[in-house]
């Protein structure tokens, strides 16, 4: 059976996938260092993730803790697995554009430099394999926010008769606009991918993702949406809301989702391509929207303020078009609308964070 390499393997979408090709019968070798604790602080350790995946998969996962920018240890993970190694999913990142700022050269090594080194290691060791890489919506900018759009009661929402009604596809630049940071530093990467696949004719995918969620997600304040929102809702924890109104849409895909959709490719494979992934129209909200489904799967109120300040290259409205993917792989269809995605993120996590509020009070 063939080897699967997961980097961020502890993480949302790593994790997910450990999960999903491990079931199959894989072996599957995790590169994860944890950077989400450095990045967020202990609140958002994914070792508790690490942990649950080697109880799981005893004789199936291998982790290494280790920084992907290191070449040296990369190339040797990928050397001693060799033309073994059937699929690469690369999933480890530096993932909040908010953080990039007080440290860009951090967040450009780990995400521009560290793809480089794993698309090396690819390349040298296990060029016929699938290399899969999760990019973001981020590589548009602010973009998005030029298209016409009208101020609902609770939502932004495009103009029905724009072409992106049914969501934003691949056609739009990602030229000439504010990305912020962390969108330059995922645009470096997400080009390498593309070029490592024409150039190198290898098998690469580039998936610009929405907001990615699921029960697994180590959500915080400056990174995951949707599960930093139900864990504020459930623990009591304060959040705040960051301009236009809170009226801001996005589309939230589930992890499971995203990990079928790699499957997918691992099983036909293309060269080169890149596919806009999300929640698409099943699965989006606006943050009020959002807050006020929470709180009805919670049975409690949200305590938030808000501020008119909006995060600097932030969407006012996003909602991908999934339709070229779905031409690709017609088999691929999304289980989770946003209802069921959040229910599972509330149901699998409300104890565990209920435990960690409560260790955390004792401590102080």
């Amino acid at each position: 059976m063939a080897v699967v390499v997961v980097s961020g393997s502890a993480g949302l979408i790593g994790s997910e996938a450990v999960a999903h090709f491990a079931e199959q019968g894989f072996e599957v070798v995790g590169i994860d260092n944890d950077f989400r604790q450095l990045f967020f602080g202990a609140g958002a350790s994914t070792d508790w993730n690490r942990r649950s995946l080697e109880a799981r998969f005893p004789n199936q996962y291998r982790h290494v803790a280790a920084d992907i920018r290191d070449a040296g240890v990369v190339d040797s993970v990928f050397e001693r697995y060799g033309k073994r190694i059937g699929l690469v999913i690369h999933t480890a990142a530096q993932p909040s554009h908010d953080w990039a700022a007080k440290d860009p050269q951090m967040d450009f090594t780990v995400n521009a430099n560290g793809t480089l080194c794993m698309l090396e290691a690819t390349r040298k060791y296990a060029p016929a394999a699938p290399f899969i890489f999760t990019s973001t919506n981020k590589v548009y900018g602010d973009l998005p926010n030029t298209l016409p759009l009208n101020e609902l009661n609770t939502r932004w929402e495009i103009d029905p008769t724009h072409p992106f009604w049914q969501g934003i596809d691949e056609s739009m630049s990602i030229d000439q606009s504010t990305h912020s940071v962390f969108g330059v530093s995922k645009v470096a990467a997400d080009v390498l991918v593309q070029e490592y696949g024409r150039y190198f004719s290898m098998p690469t995918a580039v998936f610009r993702g929405g907001c990615l969620t699921g029960p697994n997600h180590s959500g915080t304040k400056l990174h995951g949406f949707l599960a930093y929102l139900m864990k504020c809702v459930a623990t009591g924890e304060k959040y705040t809301i960051f301009g236009y109104k809170g009226k801001q849409v996005r589309d939230n895909i589930h992890s499971f989702d995203m990990v079928a959709a790699f499957d997918e490719v691992f099983r036909s494979p293309r060269s080169g391509e890149v596919y806009n992934m999300g929640g698409t129209r099943l699965s989006n909200c606006s943050m009020i929207e959002a807050i006020t489904l929470c709180e009805s799967i919670a049975g409690r109120q949200l305590d938030w303020t808000y501020t008119d300040e909006n995060r600097v290259g932030d969407h006012i409205w996003y909602i991908s078009d999934a339709q070229k993917f779905k031409r690709h792989y017609p088999r691929w269809s999304q289980k989770y609308d946003l209802r069921a995605l959040l229910v599972e993120i509330y149901e699998k996590n409300a104890e565990r964070w209920a435990a960690a509020e409560h260790v955390l009070d004792t401590v102080s």
